[in-house]
């Protein structure tokens, strides 16, 4: 059974506990709500969540230890000279896995590995059953328990909002931790690295090769790690992507905020942010198929040598993608702006231009900073558009007519297919990662900060 039918099933048994708790409160009443404590949704809603939330802590459980669990036991399982060796025993467990999901026809194994693809299959098919079992086990057991405690003085309501509480504490907690896992996982990674890499030579270094050799016998088998010319790219395609999507989307902003009646604007705005919903891979098809062949072409008319493959290219149909993020930011900000300074403007014989221009703009500033720090958060963290028009060779060049490439392409690049995650090479994608991730960092707090600044300035 799948986990989406499971969730469906305690899903409609929630709603049925929620009726029934409902009409036992109802019928307890008299006719008359006063007598009870709560409102009868209370009573019913009480009973749901003891429906849920034990078959959904069972099913967490379930799923957090099945798979380590049963694995174990096939381990136990296998003869001495497949799990005395990590490499044999991870190709063997592999092998099992495939067996066990019918894909294992093609496969050369021992008889040892096909019988325990067969017994993963059945333990499986066991621990679906199982888990099935316990979760309606558990959801009878909580309706049984809140359904007998219903009554007038009981404060459901109450009840009710504790464990809705508890339910959002721990949602944030696990948002946190998700983000503290984030952070540790890169950073140990990342230590490893540096462990077998010198820091200041991934910093400071200008050559970028990562292609270690599999024998120390063979060519570049050291690589070299210096990020320079990722960074170098990364800024240069983020420069360009900024220098299209802060003036268009500023002046649209501002033309849709102060000049543009209600109607066009009731058009324009939704049509604009549009943008911001189309898939990545869309524009890097338009970037690929279209923009770099255009300035490839326009190019040479000029003399110029463009590559096929451009940061010019990349940055231009990046800085339309981000043209909604400060379209929008500097559009919300700049409404914010109390009406009281505008009239004093007009007041004095300003026009809405030098409104605009010395009292509008200023007073939104911060806003608009913010709203522009957050854009180039995005530029640095764009992947697709950069893989598509901007290539993967690592230039050392600020020349927007030659290929670049970028930290999060490299990132992608060194995580893609079978990997070993004890190699120098892999391991630099995390290197790579913590440096994005702090820098990301850094401008989104800054970027909060002014806006911060900016609402006790002007609520």
């Amino acid at each position: 059974m799948s986990l989406s039918f499971l969730l469906l099933a305690v899903a409609a048994l929630c709603a049925l506990s929620f009726y029934f708790g409902r009409q036992r409160a109802v019928a307890l009443s008299g006719g008359r709500y006063s007598n009870l404590h709560s409102l009868p949704a209370h009573y019913g809603t009480y009973v749901a969540l003891w429906c849920g939330l034990p078959a959904l802590l069972l099913l967490f459980v379930w799923h957090t230890f099945q798979g380590s669990v049963i694995e174990a036991m096939i381990i136990a399982d296998l003869p001495a000279e497949i799990t005395s060796d990590s490499g044999q025993l991870s190709l063997a467990l592999n092998s099992i896995s495939l067996i066990a999901a019918g894909n294992g026809q093609h496969l050369t194994v021992s008889p040892e590995v096909v019988d325990a693809g067969r017994r993963l299959a059945n333990l499986q098919s066991i621990a679906n059953a199982a888990l099935i079992v316990v979760m309606l086990c558990g959801a009878v057991i909580g309706v049984s328990l809140s359904y007998r405690k219903i009554s007038p003085e009981l404060r459901a309501r109450n009840n009710v909002e504790r464990i809705s509480r508890w339910v959002m504490i721990a949602c944030s907690a696990i948002a946190i931790l998700s983000t503290v896992g984030i952070v540790f996982s890169l950073l140990f990674e990342a230590l490893h690295f540096f462990s077998k890499i010198n820091p200041l030579e991934f910093l400071f270094g200008l050559e970028w090769s990562p292609q270690t050799a599999i024998r120390a016998d063979q060519v570049a088998s050291e690589g070299a790690f210096g990020a320079i010319p990722l960074f170098v790219g990364t800024l240069l395609i983020t420069v360009i992507a900024m220098c299209v999507a802060v003036p268009v989307g500023l002046f649209s902003a501002i033309y849709m905020g102060e000049y543009a009646s209600p109607k066009f604007r009731a058009v324009a705005k939704p049509a604009l942010e549009i943008l911001a919903g189309v898939p990545t891979v869309v524009y890097g098809f338009f970037a690929a198929l279209t923009v770099a062949p255009f300035l490839r072409n326009n190019g040479a008319i000029l003399g110029l040598d463009v590559s096929s493959e451009s940061a010019l290219a990349a940055g231009l149909v990046m800085g339309v993608m981000i043209i909604p993020f400060v379209s929008s930011l500097s559009d919300d900000v700049m409404s914010q702006v109390p009406k009281s300074l505008r009239d004093g403007s007009y007041g004095l014989g300003a026009t809405k231009s030098e409104t605009i221009r010395h009292v509008i703009f200023p007073a939104a500033l911060p806003g608009i900073v913010g709203a522009v720090l957050l854009a180039v958060s995005r530029a640095i963290g764009e992947t697709m558009i950069v893989v598509m028009a901007a290539g993967l060779a690592a230039n050392m060049t600020v020349n927007p007519l030659q290929a670049v490439t970028t930290v999060t392409v490299q990132i992608v690049t060194l995580l893609v297919g079978d990997q070993e995650f004890d190699s120098a090479k892999t391991l630099s994608a995390f290197a790579l990662g913590l440096v994005l991730f702090l820098v990301t960092l850094g401008l989104n707090v800054f970027a909060l900060k002014v806006v911060q600044k900016y609402r006790e300035k002007y609520d």
